[in-house]
């Protein structure tokens, strides 16, 4: 198999449908829908050009929280290191 075009929608025996990211005569990469990020050596590869329309995003991206307060940490800590001690001392 040659070197396929970025943006090209495909589909795996294995993995599903996914788009290609990044190609060229040595390796390919694919971003599936269900299964991330995949690499292949481009000869060896085995997928059927699909004629559907590829979605808009595969999947939702991770959102940065804001860690817990460090008064919470504490506290939650300092619950469960007195349970243990009580659990220890009846025993």
């Amino acid at each position: 198999m040659k070197a396929l075009p970025q943006g090209q929608y495909v589909k795996h025996y294995r993995y599903g449908f996914g788009l290609i990211t990044e190609s060229n005569d040595e390796g390919t990469s694919i971003e599936f829908e269900l299964h991330g990020s995949k690499k292949f050596v481009t000869r060896l590869m085995v997928v059927e050009l699909s004629h559907l329309t590829p979605p808009k995003q595969f999947r939702a991206k991770w959102i940065k929280t804001e860690p817990a307060p460090r008064s919470a940490r504490k506290t939650v800590a300092r619950r469960h290191t007195a349970s243990r001690i009580e659990s220890a001392s009846t025993a």
